[in-house]
């Protein structure tokens, strides 16, 4: 039975971690070895072979892609209808939620089970707001939403997870931030709404109060699990659920949001894990992972199972101007040759640094997409119907009816202007008597929900038309943005016994776990990808390019040990991303903040693993080759006059003003340059001319290397 329900390409590792019984088990997943099979894998024959009810697991990932990825693979237990049945599957955040709605009492911490989930922007907007109104002093106002995920009077769980432990008694800076902290759990218990950090620590604390536990946790990237998220899973474990869980040491990169590199070593000595490992790199090429081993702080070196390929090529450029120049000549190569445009990635350290590539990309017209995280509001039009179907479904939440009637785009008007948020806000609390259609259909919303039962029927429900103002240049945009977002509500399978307002409330909570359908990131073949380190991770392309390999980016300018060693495993993130080739990059003339020449994590990898190419010269140090440029042109004139004084007879001396090298020919010409298109110049000398590019401003070039097609006019 045990075969019979696996895959048969599973290795011999992945097959032993699949088939362990242990209480508790530890996968030491290698990068690229196949842990999401293992984990399917896993969800497959507890439920198939060990007959564990789906509805007694709960898988925890910590991305809605390992999610969602890990669901399609479990394609074949859909089609028998188990699936369904496992309602406690998803990032930590959406497991928390439905265990909050479904089994824990919330009531004893002052909340009702149709709570909703505040997303990041909203909790800073209460701050903000209740900061005015009770006229607190906080300082460092510009970092509020920084401080408000540092500092919290709260109780943080211990160690050993089993106690709690007190905040430090002294606060760095000295304000009303406790007082603030406070009455924002009151706001949130008044308006029955719950932060991200709300969902974990309030299900931690509640579990406790119940009697049910699941038979199985399991746990994807469990080596990513912050303070919280591991008391969370404590608090599972101790009620007598067994534990498997898969990850890798080598990849914590999220210290900043309070991962720690401990986890194994945490939850192996708590529960006497057994730790079994996944060797077999599937993905990238032998020389990648031999110099991807120089970066590897866990474990033995990595074994792939692949061919050697290719060197690590290593390239050196003047600045990232013209680095974006180089990369978009070659990406256009390896088009050209049929390389599909999705399996290509560019990295770097800092999302400022896809400024140029963007500029470049897009002159040149390569396809790209840059890899962002969305919000909410990026999308306007979306947010605003949020906020409108929120007030609809509480009318004690002001600030979402504020926000709907006051919005100055889509909002309510008055003698043709948008009202005010101060009359808003004394509409909603019965100080002013205003005729407001959008108001008046707010709050008969529960009454008409019956009829409503189309996304057609919503949306005229609200005659969204009026508010979207036909006449607007955004108006046929903005309608289908909003019919998508109100078809993806009515897509959703309701659970037995669901109304209209239960099936909102899970959209609209779903919305700030998930984003919009709009917003969902996908990966598209037809574009080539730009992303931070960062946001590599869990992604694999066939060629990557990492970019701004400098001491000052790669690695950043750290304070410490531990944050040198997170730079090291970031950089180690990166380098395995690729399959089949790697290409490093530096500048020899960067900007202050960034020292010149390669960084010592290039040096790092073994010489025979890299492919240093020799540089353009015109993209090494522009300063050296103007000097050695002008001595040649000196030399060689020197050597012509000589050569000239010796053929000719003497002549009668006459007065004459030699014209000394370097001096300025002034000749106005236009020119076509292979990368920035038309120009003209504005000065010019014997080794160097400068040329104004529309769109690119002002370029000094070397003549030797220039490469310049002169246009007659």
């Amino acid at each position: 039975m045990q075969e019979q329900v696996l895959p048969a390409e599973l290795n011999e590792y992945q097959r032993k971690a699949v088939f362990n019984d242990s209480s508790a088990c530890l996968v030491n997943a290698n990068v690229g070895s196949g842990k999401t099979t293992v984990l399917t894998a896993k969800v497959k024959y507890l439920h198939e072979a060990c007959g564990v009810n789906c509805e007694d697991m709960v898988v925890l990932t910590f991305t809605n892609k390992a999610a969602g990825e890990i669901r399609e693979r479990l394609g074949a237990m859909r089609d028998q209808g188990e699936l369904v049945q496992m309602r406690y599957f998803g990032t930590f955040h959406s497991v928390a939620l439905q265990l909050l709605r479904e089994r824990l009492p919330v009531q004893q911490l002052g909340y009702t089970p149709d709570f909703l989930v505040m997303d990041p922007e909203e909790e800073l907007d209460m701050a903000l707001r209740l900061i005015q109104d009770r006229k607190l002093q906080i300082k460092y106002r510009n970092r509020l939403k920084k401080r408000l995920e540092q500092e919290d009077e709260e109780a943080v769980p211990s160690e050993n997870g089993r106690e709690k432990l007190p905040s430090p008694p002294g606060r760095r800076i000295q304000d009303d931030m406790p007082v603030l902290l406070q009455a924002m759990k009151e706001e949130k218990r008044a308006r029955n709404r719950m932060t991200f950090a709300d969902l974990i620590r309030n299900t931690e604390a509640l579990l406790a109060e119940v009697e049910w536990r699941p038979a199985w946790v399991i746990i994807d990237e469990v080596q990513d699990c912050d303070a919280w998220q591991l008391a969370l899973v404590r608090r599972l474990l101790d009620k007598g659920a067994r534990l498997f869980a898969v990850g890798d040491p080598n990849q914590v990169i999220y210290s900043w949001r309070g991962s720690a590199c401990n986890v194994f070593y945490t939850l192996r000595t708590e529960y006497q894990a057994t730790e079994l490992s996944l060797p077999v790199n599937y993905r990238s090429s032998a020389s990648i992972l031999e110099a991807a081993s120089a970066f590897s702080q866990y474990g033995s070196s990595l074994t792939g199972n692949r061919e050697r390929g290719s060197k690590i090529v290593v390239k050196k450029h003047y600045d990232p101007f013209q680095e974006a120049c180089y990369l978009a000549d070659r990406i256009k190569e390896l088009l050209g040759s049929g390389i599909s445009p999705g399996q290509i990635a560019v990295f770097y350290r800092l999302q400022n640094q896809s400024g140029v590539l963007e500029e470049v990309f897009a002159r040149e017209e390569i396809p790209f997409q840059v890899s962002v995280k969305h919000t909410l509001r990026d999308c306007p039009v979306q947010y605003w119907l949020l906020q409108v179907l929120r007030f609809s479904l509480s009318r004690e939440d002001y600030p979402a009816g504020i926000y709907a009637l006051s919005h100055k785009e889509y909002g309510e008007r008055r003698n043709g202007k948008p009202i005010t948020e101060k009359t808003a806000a004394a509409v909603l609390h019965g100080e002013k008597d205003l005729k407001l259609p959008l108001y008046e259909r707010m709050l008969a919303f529960s009454e008409c929900c019956p009829s409503l039962d189309s996304p057609q029927a919503l949306y005229d429900y609200f005659s969204l038309d009026g508010y979207l103002r036909p006449t607007s240049a955004s108006f046929q945009k903005d309608k289908g943005r909003i019919l998508a977002m109100l078809e993806s509500l009515f897509r959703q399978q309701p659970s037995e016994g669901e109304n209209l307002p239960d099936r909102l409330r899970s959209f609209l909570n779903d919305a700030v776990l998930y984003g919009l359908p709009e917003q969902e990131t996908k990966e598209e073949d037809g574009r080539v990808k730009l992303m931070t380190l960062h946001a590599s991770k869990g992604l694999e392309f066939s060629f990557c390019f990492i970019i701004g390999v400098n001491y000052g980016l790669i690695p950043l300018r750290t304070a410490g040990f531990e944050e040198e060693d997170e730079e090291r495993r970031l950089f180690f993130v990166g380098m395995t991303r690729a399959k089949d080739f790697l290409e490093l990059s530096y500048y020899t003339n960067p900007d202050n903040r960034v020292m010149p020449g390669e960084s010592r994590f290039i040096r790092m990898i073994p010489p025979e693993l890299i492919q240093e190419e020799t540089a353009d010269p015109a993209q090494g140090n522009l300063q050296e080759l103007r000097k050695m440029v002008r001595q040649e042109i000196e030399a060689r004139q020197n050597r012509a006059e000589e050569t000239l004084e010796a053929d000719l007879p003497e002549l009668p001396e006459e007065p004459s003003q030699p014209q000394p090298a370097g001096k300025e020919i002034i000749q106005p010409r236009t020119v076509i340059h292979r990368k920035y298109g038309r120009g003209t110049v504005i000065r010019e000398d014997d080794a160097m001319m400068e040329i104004e590019f529309e769109g690119y401003g002002a370029k000094e070039f070397l003549k030797a290397f220039s490469a310049m097609e002169f246009v007659e006019e």
